[in-house]
């Protein structure tokens, strides 16, 4: 099997700033994002099922090689890093644009990408690209497993009311969530290893992408203002005898539509 993960370095959380133009900070400090690792995970769990090779794609600033580096150390084979100075403040319609070029230059069964990520949560980029591929889009997954032999992957995926199973036909691609399972650490042989393995750098000339269709520039949507969440308000304490406690929380819940 050949699986590309998209992997996205996001600064680290709670470290998070704004520069000018109400643009993310990306100078320094990036790790891997949290959704990303797990979906690496899920694909290097198959990969060592299935035999094959998995690959990923990174679109990011020099800081973006320090989540590069980690997920080589935690197993991939080797990375593809985009970058060039043209993509600062490139919107989701952009990445979606420059991923997919890329992806066009590579072969795969499979992209795994991470529902969405903790600096932009706008979890729209991987439906992009598959527009743009023309690719089988699976969303939302809990469980992954393919079927090299048929050609086929099937999906569970999370809905409203517990979950659906979908299958389509690879290659596809597939967004997925943190019930894939946690995300190993990186032992000290991959972290030993993962200095040997290949990072090739592509910029937008080596995916025929003129620089003025990306950035700050070509964005069409726009970030008028910011301000801190409101603080949180205090907690409700239930402290009644169990039964008593337990109508009110069922109560609590059934109120807010969670149960």
């Amino acid at each position: 099997m050949r699986i590309v993960v998209l992997l996205k370095a996001v600064p680290v959380v709670g470290n998070e700033k704004l520069v000018d133009g109400w643009r993310v900070d990306r100078s320094a400090g990036l790790e891997a994002n949290g959704n990303d690792e797990y979906v690496l995970e899920a694909g290097l769990k198959l990969i060592e099922q299935h035999g094959g090779e998995l690959v990923t794609l990174t679109m990011g600033p020099t800081p973006a090689l320090e989540a590069i580096r980690k997920a080589l150390a935690m197993g991939a084979a080797r990375a593809v890093h985009v970058q060039d100075p043209a993509l600062a403040g490139s919107d989701a319609l952009a990445t979606g644009r420059v991923l997919a070029a890329a992806l066009s230059r590579m072969e795969y069964d499979l992209v795994f990408v991470g529902a969405d990520t903790s600096d932009g949560q706008g979890g729209v980029v991987g439906a992009a690209i598959a527009t743009r591929l023309g690719s089988p889009y699976l969303s939302y997954a809990a469980r992954i497993e393919p079927d090299p032999s048929a050609g086929t992957v099937r999906v569970r995926r999370i809905s409203a009311t517990g979950y659906d199973v979908i299958e389509a036909p690879m290659p596809a691609l597939v967004a997925g969530t943190q019930l894939l399972g946690e995300p190993r650490y990186p032992s000290l042989r991959g972290i030993m290893q993962a200095r040997s393995k290949q990072i090739a750098t592509w910029s937008l000339a080596d995916l025929g992408i003129d620089a003025s269709s990306v950035g700050s520039g070509a964005s069409l949507t726009d970030v008028d203002s910011a301000t801190p969440p409101p603080a949180r308000a205090g907690a409700t304490v239930v402290r009644d005898a169990p039964d008593v406690a337990a109508e009110r929380i069922v109560e609590f819940l059934a109120a807010r539509r969670l149960i």
